[in-house]
């Protein structure tokens, strides 16, 4: 049986109350009073109820976590930064995972509120309005990561995809690549939006012409889509010799299309990712992708949603967007004519 303030009060000899006081450190009692009562709560194995307290205060200690997928390494880390950055703030966190189904998005947005969830961090790229208004009707702080731009929602932590997708595409340029195709993910919102302006701006402010057949989406980020892609960048009358994916998942399922096809990377094509996900650094060959600061993304969201909860919002910055960095691998080489 869980240790009450009953059992404290008893092997302290004082009243409920007393004790009540005394673990809230209240300034009614005694310096003396308070630490022994407290150290007699620690002997004893005492925790607080959190219903109790959430009773007293009106808060549950809960944090909502709507995630896109949780077997999708990006979304892993993040959720490790969220999980560093709550650490000791006393909240525990509600995570699910939306699967980009909007109905299945509600439904969890719906849950959340029901338990009382204190605030909700989005890291969902499906995310919409109508589930953003709904969070707003209930009163439930929110902070989106990487899903829409900051014209869209209040409080947000992004990534400068535009600028990650321009600095992948240059790389590629000066390696002597001109036919270059891009991979999107037509699930995924603003990000590969995003992803494709990069794209596109860096291949023509060198002057360089991107036919539309180069440009080619498919119906999800997973390796699966990525091997389908392979197939149909093959068939193409004139093989790209570079493909810029919308990230390592796209790409990794890419390198195994090709390699099953017998097309060799990076001296027949060159294929990129973006996030930097762990497995990146291990495919064959190793993959030269965007890293994405994804740890310190969900940090600083989780940063942003506890000042929100403190009323700190006015003070602190609202919108925030981060910068990552190329990393340069074995999946990518210089272009020979051909």
């Amino acid at each position: 049986m869980p240790v009450t303030v009953k059992d404290i009060a008893r092997e302290a000899g004082v009243s409920h109350s007393t004790v009540s006081r005394a673990l809230h450190s209240s300034s009614l009692i005694a310096n003396e009073t308070i630490e022994r009562i407290q150290q007699i709560a620690n002997e004893m194995g005492y925790s607080p109820s959190a219903a109790a307290r959430a009773l007293k205060t009106n808060r549950s200690q809960v944090l909502g976590v709507v995630l896109s997928s949780v077997d999708d390494p990006f979304f892993s880390e993040i959720l490790q930064g969220i999980e560093g950055g709550v650490q000791g703030s006393g909240y525990s966190l509600f995570i699910a995972a939306a699967h980009r189904d909007t109905g299945r998005e509600y439904k969890t947005v719906q849950a959340m509120v029901e338990h009382r969830v204190d605030g909700i961090i989005i890291c969902s790229t499906s995310f919409s309005e109508k589930q953003s208004g709904q969070l707003l009707q209930y009163g439930v702080p929110m902070v989106v990561i990487n899903n829409q731009a900051a014209e869209d929602f209040r409080f947000s932590i992004y990534h400068d995809d535009v600028d990650g997708s321009r600095q992948i595409t240059r790389h590629l340029i000066e390696l002597g690549h001109r036919k270059i195709a891009y991979l999107g993910n037509s699930l995924s919102g603003r990000t590969t939006l995003d992803r494709l302006t990069g794209f596109r701006l860096e291949m023509e402010s060198n002057g360089l012409a991107i036919p539309a057949e180069y440009i080619h989406e498919v119906s999800g980020g997973n390796p699966e889509n990525g091997i389908e892609a392979s197939k149909y960048f093959l068939a193409l009358p004139q093989r790209p010799t570079a493909i810029v994916c919308y990230n390592d998942m796209l790409a990794i399922g890419v390198l195994k299309g090709l390699q099953q096809l017998g097309v060799r990377v990076p001296e027949e094509i060159s294929v990129t990712g973006f996030d930097n996900i762990i497995f990146s650094a291990y495919t064959n060959p190793p993959l030269t992708t965007f890293d994405q600061p994804k740890r310190f993304i969900g940090m600083e969201a989780a940063r942003l949603l506890l000042g929100l909860l403190k009323h700190e919002s006015d003070d602190g910055e609202k919108v925030k967007m981060l910068k990552g960095e190329l990393l340069v691998r074995a999946s990518t080489a210089s272009s020979i004519s051909r």
